[in-house]
């Protein structure tokens, strides 16, 4: 790998995108910085890109010969506007995509999963990040972490299910390696943190890293589908409900060796993202931090 080559990040505010960008460019690599704010990051090439607006494609593919793939967010169906890109990545000279996908979802299978099927027909260097859940779902600007800021509540419909969470971190580190290693993987990559833990266990240590008290309610299926269709459409609302059915019935219960193999180095547990991430005097907590 040489540092001439260059990697199109697309989502490079969000977050893996961020972190993947800020990897690439600490190991001295090229970067073009795709999405649709301005928002500068520091040692890129800064493009809009918008997955809604094909008039933004062809400057952000050029000059790169690799891309960091985020589906649009919020989007239940994204291969229409996914697929078209890819086809065009592949003419202008694009020779590896790494895509970012779900433990949650297989190749052919709902959302992202008809992107992870086109994949490997329009590039012979490729991989496919099929990450657990975000432990920056309860530290960042997701619907947990604002409810836990807010309430010191966490709303699932997972039961006792358990999940390998995994931090947003190694996930950025697998895809640096996915992207920029002599040989790209060629596969789906199935990443999780180093520990199955239920959502009662994560509120366990947030209320022992911060000092404040964060307890889980249990939902049942129909009124988390109902409480997410208040605000996002039902079909996807309904996607979402089912993940955490899925999680109740034991389906992310799981932990792989994925990082440590890829990287060299063991995924962080949570305890040690919490720590990092919400370290601060209790008393300083009035809402979100960011």
């Amino acid at each position: 790998m040489t540092a001439t080559r260059t990697t199109l990040v697309i989502g490079a505010t969000g977050t893996t995108g961020r972190r993947t960008a800020a990897q690439l460019i600490a190991a001295g690599h090229r970067v073009k910085a795709a999405g649709r704010r301005a928002t500068p990051l520091p040692g890129t090439e800064r493009v809009r890109f918008d997955w809604y607006d094909p008039a933004t494609f062809d400057e952000a593919l050029t000059g790169v010969d690799r891309v960091y793939l985020v589906p649009p967010v919020g989007d239940p169906e994204p291969a229409p506007v996914m697929v078209p890109f890819l086809h065009r990545a592949h003419a202008a000279g694009v020779r590896r995509a790494v895509l970012l996908s779900s433990s949650a979802i297989p190749e052919g299978g709902p959302a992202v999963g008809a992107v992870h099927q086109a994949l490997p027909g329009l590039f012979d260097q490729w991989a496919v990040l099929r990450p657990s859940w975000f432990m920056q779902n309860f530290t960042g600007t997701h619907t947990h972490a604002d409810s836990i800021r807010e309430r010191g509540v966490i709303e699932t419909a997972a039961g006792t299910g358990r999940v390998g969470f995994i931090d947003a971190d190694d996930i950025a580190a697998v895809a640096v390696h996915a992207l920029t290693d002599d040989r790209a993987p060629n596969t789906d990559l199935i990443l999780t943190g180093p520990q199955a833990l239920s959502h009662d266990d994560i509120a366990a240590i947030l209320t022992q890293v911060t000092g404040r008290p964060v307890t889980h309610h249990h939902l049942t299926y129909d009124a988390l589908r109902d409480r997410l269709a208040a605000v996002i459409p039902r079909e996807f609302a309904t996607m979402l409900a089912d993940m955490d059915r899925a999680i109740a019935e034991d389906a992310e219960d799981r932990t792989t060796d994925t990082v440590l193999r890829v990287t060299g180095r063991p995924p962080s547990p949570f305890r040690v993202v919490a720590e990092r991430e919400l370290s601060f005097p209790a008393a300083s907590v009035t809402g979100p931090t960011r």
